[in-house]
């Protein structure tokens, strides 16, 4: 992998990032709001999903306003974490924290295809007024802790 890695770093994209001044911490700061973008409407939906605002706010409408911001997120999250991955690959690939985001990343997207794919389709059973059923509640637990761990793992990269 470490070839891998050194190929990336001197990729075109990597020295640009490498030596443009203000791009390294313009694609921070967009990443951030990226993060923000998709796990804040996450995790609205998934308290949701949890039971609060069950009277007054049906799971499709949840649905339709927040997850769209949360893929919108995930593009720019996703597309700024590559981007400030390549200058520092093999660096931030050696970092303890780095599997963990990624496993992480991989978790909350595999929770997320299991949801959509098995226990939303009956969200019309239970989409307003009605107790969540048990697997959207587990869904909406690890979503929030999936996502809380890849931003942990996210800032500890920078440091361990």
């Amino acid at each position: 992998m470490d070839t891998v890695f050194s190929w990336l770093e001197n990729t075109w994209l990597a020295e640009t990032i490498r030596s443009t001044a203000y791009l390294y911490p313009m694609l921070e700061s967009i990443h951030i709001i990226g993060i923000a973008l998709l796990i804040g409407p996450a995790a609205a939906f998934d308290l949701r999903l949890l039971g609060v605002g069950r009277r007054t706010l049906r799971v499709t409408t949840a649905a339709n306003y927040l997850l769209r911001l949360s893929h919108l997120g995930f593009v720019i999250a996703a597309a700024t974490g590559i981007a400030m991955f390549l200058p520092g690959a093999n660096l931030l690939a050696d970092r303890g924290s780095a599997p963990w985001k990624l496993g992480l990343i991989l978790l909350a997207g595999i929770n997320i295809l299991i949801f959509h794919r098995r226990t939303y389709r009956s969200v019309a059973d239970w989409d307003a007024d009605q107790p969540t059923p048990v697997a959207a509640r587990c869904a909406a637990v690890v979503s929030l802790t999936s996502w809380t761990g890849v931003t942990i793992a996210g800032r500890l990269l920078a440091y361990t």
